[in-house]
C-alpha cells in the first residue's frame, strides 16, 4: 500500500504539468509575452478575461504587485460565478449567446488593445464570441485554454469552434478534461483540479515575458510594487499618473 497522502499526489501532479507547460508551451509563452509588449510599445492597453473559475487567473494579474499596471479586467457582471446566487448562473451566462458582443460594445476596449482571454473548456459561447468579435474589432487575442477539450468535448457555440481557434496566440494548460487530477476507489468521483495553479502559472509567465522584452527594447515595463513595501505607493502612484489613459480600474 502507498504511503503517499492526496496531497502528496496532488503537489506531484501539478508539478509534472507546470514542467509540461515550461517544456511544451515556451515558444508561445514567448510569442504571447512579445505580442503583450508589442501591445504596450505602440500605445495600447492589455485587458484579461476569464469567467467562472477561469477568471481568477485573469483576475491574478490585474492591479498585481509586480505585475503589469496595463493589464485590466474585462469584467462580465455574474460570469465570475460566485458573485450571483445561484451560482449557476454564472456558468448559465456563459453559453448564452450574443453577451460578448454587448460586453464589448460597452467596454473601453478598442483596435490595437491585447485580450487574454482565459476558458478552460473553451467551448461555451462567451469565451468563442469573445474571442471571433474582439479580433474583428483589431484587438489581439491571447487564448489560455486546455486543448484537449476540443476533441473530447462538443462546442456549445453555433459555429461549431472553440477559443483556440479564433486567437493569435493559444496557450495549452494541458489540463486533462474534467479538470481532476486524483482518483481514490473509496471516493465516487475524480477530485483536486489543478487547473488554476496552472494557469495562473502560464499567466505570470507571460507577463513576466512581456517585462523582460519591454526591456529589452530599452523601454521602462509599467510595473507595480507592493503597497505593502515601503516606498511602494508613491511609485505606484507615478506609474498610475505617467498611464493613466491605458488604466481603467482606478475609474
Amino acid at each position: 500500500m502507498s504511503d503517499r497522502t492526496p496531497a502528496d499526489q496532488f503537489f506531484d501532479a501539478a508539478i509534472g504539468l507546470l514542467q509540461r507547460v515550461r517544456d511544451e508551451e515556451a515558444d508561445a509563452v514567448t510569442a504571447a509575452g512579445a505580442l503583450l509588449a508589442d501591445t504596450v510599445a505602440a500605445g495600447g492597453r492589455l485587458f484579461a478575461f476569464g469567467a467562472g473559475h477561469s477568471s481568477l487567473a485573469a483576475q491574478d494579474v490585474v492591479y498585481r504587485a509586480g505585475g503589469l499596471a496595463l493589464m485590466n479586467l474585462l469584467a462580465v457582471p455574474g460570469a465570475v460565478g460566485v458573485d450571483v446566487m445561484p451560482a449557476t448562473l454564472g456558468s448559465a451566462l456563459e453559453r448564452v449567446d450574443g453577451l460578448a458582443a454587448a460586453v464589448l460594445d460597452s467596454a473601453p476596449i478598442r483596435a490595437g488593445d491585447a485580450l487574454v482571454i482565459v476558458s478552460l473548456s473553451g467551448r461555451n459561447a462567451l469565451p468563442v464570441e469573445m474571442a471571433m468579435n474582439a479580433r474583428a474589432l483589431g484587438i489581439k487575442v491571447i487564448g489560455v485554454t486546455s486543448v484537449a477539450y476540443a476533441t473530447r468535448t462538443s462546442s456549445r457555440h453555433t459555429s461549431g469552434t472553440y477559443l483556440k481557434d479564433h486567437c493569435d496566440v493559444v496557450l495549452d494548460s494541458k489540463i486533462a478534461v474534467g479538470d481532476a487530477e486524483l482518483t481514490l476507489d473509496t471516493v465516487p468521483a475524480p477530485f483536486a483540479p489543478a487547473s488554476t495553479v496552472v494557469t495562473s502559472a502560464l499567466m505570470q509567465a507571460v507577463m513576466a515575458t512581456a517585462a523582460g522584452a519591454l526591456a529589452d527594447r530599452g523601454i521602462e515595463p509599467p510595473l507595480l510594487r507592493s503597497g505593502n513595501v515601503d516606498g511602494g505607493h508613491d511609485w505606484n502612484a507615478r506609474v498610475f499618473d505617467q498611464y493613466a489613459d491605458r488604466i481603467f480600474y482606478r475609474r
